[in-house]
């Protein structure tokens, strides 16, 4: 077996563990806006806060607030 070979079998094993279900945790508010004030008060860079938000679920929480018609209030 030569090294080529090797790789082929990892790659192959990687992708096989890859493609199993993985059932994504419920998003977490406040994980996201734990996220949103540690950029406000400049502790975490934008990529991290980004990576935090993501991982937290935003993505499932704006997806969900745009399906159900939400429409964010004025402000005064």
């Amino acid at each position: 077996m030569t090294c080529g070979d090797a790789s082929k079998r990892f790659s192959g094993h990687i992708l096989l563990s890859m493609s199993s279900t993985f059932d994504r945790p419920a998003p977490d508010l406040a994980k996201i806006l734990t996220a949103w004030e540690e950029w406000e008060r400049g502790e975490q860079n934008p990529g991290k806060v980004l990576t935090n938000m993501k991982t937290a679920g935003l993505a499932e929480v704006l997806r969900e607030l745009t399906e159900s018609g939400w429409v964010p209030s004025v402000r005064s």
